[in-house]
């Protein structure tokens, strides 16, 4: 059973999601150190006491995976003195528009044709499974740059849920986390004070209507179910982590080694 860590969260105003992965536990008894690795949803609307503490926690390095369609939505994340900002995005910036824009501007009878009926989670599964499997440069160039010199990082995307999910599932894995404290960890961001504000057209009730909401719902969750594809996908294509992390990934012994000794007590 995976030891529950004590929260230490900020409360953070125009940032949600926001958490310390340090703590967790890994198979062969060691712990990822507190003050390396961090996670949240994007800073574009970071108040400026938000980064004044962002600022305080020594970062290196933000990546940020959102793609352009984000950024145009959301907004450029705010600047932090000093730290260096890569934008790394997991997502084709077309992949999924037309499908968002129905999202936010839909009428039910849209939003029933594209979620109804477990749509929605399926999408979400077969999202999480072709990351895996077509990002392997984007999680390399990650995991390289937190073991030459790019820690403390702070790892984002929109909602912090999905791909800056599974770039910290990633470097997780790669630190020998125990699975299930990966998983713990992932599924936190359902929590409702770390949820993405879902931000639909219009401002009729029917908007934010329960059935709405419930179509809704899988694109704003974070389940096991979806982090475990990703896990079947690596097994399934790779054959499990080490030869992941080895051919998928090229990352050397070294660059395990150099990882762990910058990010684990």
């Amino acid at each position: 059973m995976t030891q529950q860590i004590p929260s230490t969260e900020p409360e953070l105003t125009g940032v949600r999601n926001f958490r310390d992965v340090g703590g967790l536990p890994t198979v062969d008894g060691r712990r990822v150190r507190h003050g390396v690795l961090f996670r949240s949803g994007h800073l574009a609307h970071a108040t400026a006491e938000d980064a004044v503490f962002l600022s305080s926690l020594g970062l290196h390095t933000v990546f940020d995976f959102r793609n352009a369609a984000d950024q145009k939505l959301e907004g450029a994340d705010v600047e932090l003195p000093g730290v260096r900002n890569v934008n790394l995005p997991l997502s084709d910036p077309a992949d999924g528009a037309e499908f968002w824009k129905m999202v936010r501007d839909g009428d039910l009878d849209q939003l029933r044709s594209i979620l109804a009926d477990g749509k929605g989670a399926h999408r979400m599964i077969s999202s999480y499974r072709l990351i895996i499997k077509e990002r392997t440069a984007e999680h390399a160039r990650v995991l390289r740059s937190l073991a030459e010199d790019s820690v403390p990082a702070l790892m984002h995307c929109a909602a912090g849920k999905d791909r800056a999910g599974l770039s910290v599932a990633v470097t997780l894995l790669a630190l020998g986390v125990e699975r299930d404290a990966i998983v713990d960890d992932y599924l936190k961001s359902s929590a409702k004070h770390r949820r993405y504000k879902v931000h639909r057209s219009g401002g009729s009730a029917s908007a934010y209507s329960p059935e709405v909401m419930e179509l809704l719902d899988p694109l704003f969750d974070a389940r096991a179910e979806y982090l475990s594809a990703a896990f079947d996908t690596v097994e399934e294509t790779w054959g499990g982590v080490d030869p992941y992390l080895e051919q998928g990934l090229g990352l050397t012994p070294g660059d395990r080694e150099r990882l762990r000794e910058r990010m684990l007590d």
